[in-house]
């Protein structure tokens, strides 16, 4: 799949624009080792890359990449998105663009090193290659990035021009990663489904079906497949729960664009960056309580039975492959009500996607979701 002119579909908007459909990267790469065989693939783009991760990710891909650099007589360099994909992060990148004379990027990471890069591309105007180190989330394929404050808040999104150049799935790589890293990303990817079903499952565009649609065949495959994917890592099913967290994520993301965004899920995780005492958890884990949030919220104000139902099935996943249930689980439970509530004001801010569910939501009813969500399900298992 590929972005060139004569692929990139358009479609009709709500406000009677054309915007360009935004599907997949370039070229995907996927396989065992195949981060070895890309060498043609990576020079493709250039001789002089600069290859942006952050510290460990770096130092973990140095073995990967060294081979095909002097294979292919790479002039490349290092540097580090940290502190965060923050402002002043971008500033100090263009800035080692320059003075490198960089021809393309090559991002390696988690969901931030990946989102850093492909901004960094973006405000260049050069190419970016994707190799994401976990299957944490699908930051690798996606045509957004997300930019925090220095101290990890979440502040905004930005919208790129087309999805990376080229991404590489090397599972052997992504195998290396702390498990927790693809059960964060199952959390990450399981949210398509609550979140597309609510903001664009009453839509009777085509292609937003087809990604509402998608979504519900990607939640249909973690609740099947998850389990026995974290207990064999060397299986047949961990790669295709791979497969499922890193690109079938970011397609249903590619096909649905911004008919089919993210609801409270994400806006419960934006809030939560907010606070200091949530920066060791990780995105997947922060979308994955969101997720029991949004349904706990249209249990208090809809009244809807289905929300209780499915809160009740993702209570059961949530406990067999080790995602948080609780804000206890998150490490959470002694943060006091005052601070719940400035994540909920932030969650609640007049631009989040949370105002994309069918009903109002104040911070008030928001907060009390968190805290009634958490009482709820420590009574379920008792």
């Amino acid at each position: 799949m590929n972005n060139s002119p004569s692929t990139v579909s358009k479609e009709k908007s709500t406000s009677h624009s054309y915007v360009p459909l935004l599907i997949s990267p370039g070229k995907v790469l996927r396989g065992e080792n195949i981060l070895s065989q890309s060498g043609e693939a990576i020079a493709f783009f250039g001789k002089s890359p600069l290859i942006v991760g952050g510290d460990r990710s770096l130092a973990k891909v140095k073995s990967y990449l060294e081979p095909i650099i002097e294979q292919q007589q790479l002039i490349a360099t290092e540097a580090s998105y940290l502190p965060d994909c923050a402002e002043s992060s971008l500033a100090k990148l263009n800035q080692a663009v320059a003075k490198h004379q960089a021809d393309f990027i090559i991002g390696v990471g988690g969901g931030k090193a990946l989102d850093t890069a492909k901004l960094l591309a973006h405000q260049c105007r050069l190419p970016v290659v994707t190799i994401p180190t976990s299957g944490a989330t699908c930051a690798a394929w996606t045509a957004l990035s997300n930019i925090y404050s220095e101290a990890g808040g979440f502040l905004y999104d930005v919208s790129l021009d087309r999805c990376p150049d080229l991404l590489i799935l090397d599972y052997s790589l992504v195998r290396t990663a702390p498990r927790r890293t693809l059960v964060a990303g199952i959390g990450d990817a399981i949210a398509k489904w609550y979140e597309a079903s609510v903001s664009s499952g009453n839509s009777t565009a085509t292609l937003t079906i087809a990604a509402v649609q998608q979504a519900r065949v990607l939640r249909d495959i973690l609740l099947q497949k998850s389990l026995a994917a974290l207990e064999d890592p060397q299986g047949e099913a961990w790669r295709e729960v791979v497969d499922a967290t890193v690109l079938l994520a970011g397609v249903i993301g590619g096909i649905g664009g911004a008919n089919c965004r993210t609801v409270a899920a994400h806006a419960v995780h934006n809030g939560l960056t907010h606070l200091t005492e949530a920066h060791d958890i990780l995105h997947g884990e922060k979308v994955a309580y969101g997720i029991l949030v949004q349904l706990r919220l249209e249990e208090m104000i809809q009244g809807n039975k289905l929300a209780i139902a499915a809160r009740q099935q993702l209570l059961k996943f949530y406990g067999e492959i080790g995602l948080p249930r609780t804000l206890e689980d998150l490490g959470l439970a002694d943060v006091s009500i005052a601070k719940l509530r400035h994540a909920a004001d932030v969650a609640c801010n007049e631009k989040s996607d949370i105002h994309r569910l069918p009903f109002t939501v104040s911070s008030e009813q928001l907060t009390a979701a968190m805290i009634s969500t958490t009482v709820t399900q420590k009574e379920t298992t008792m």
